[in-house]
């Protein structure tokens, strides 16, 4: 990944997207690439409707997670994720 890449102010979906890209792409997962972080800055737009998909499917809190925190509050904040439309400049 490039110096300017900053998960705490990039979009969840990219963030997802790029965890995704990194998984496929690098040796130390399913991938083959040594170094994976340009190739991920290249591709992760490739794997955006996958990591929609992936925050999709977390929006129904399991029980473990509903003992420990709010469910509204859960919703707002994957939903608002879901939404969040600004991939990065």
């Amino acid at each position: 990944m490039t110096a300017d890449y900053d998960a705490a102010r990039t979009a969840p979906v990219e963030r997802v997207a790029r965890v995704l890209a990194g998984h496929a792409l690098s040796r130390n997962a399913e991938g083959e690439l040594a170094s994976a972080g340009r190739a991920v800055d290249d591709l992760w737009p490739d794997y955006a409707p996958a990591a929609l998909a992936v925050l999709r499917g977390l929006r129904e809190p399991s029980g473990r997670m509903l003992a420990v925190g709010d469910a509204d509050i859960w919703d707002r904040m994957i939903t608002a994720a879901i939404e969040d439309e600004s991939l990065s400049d």
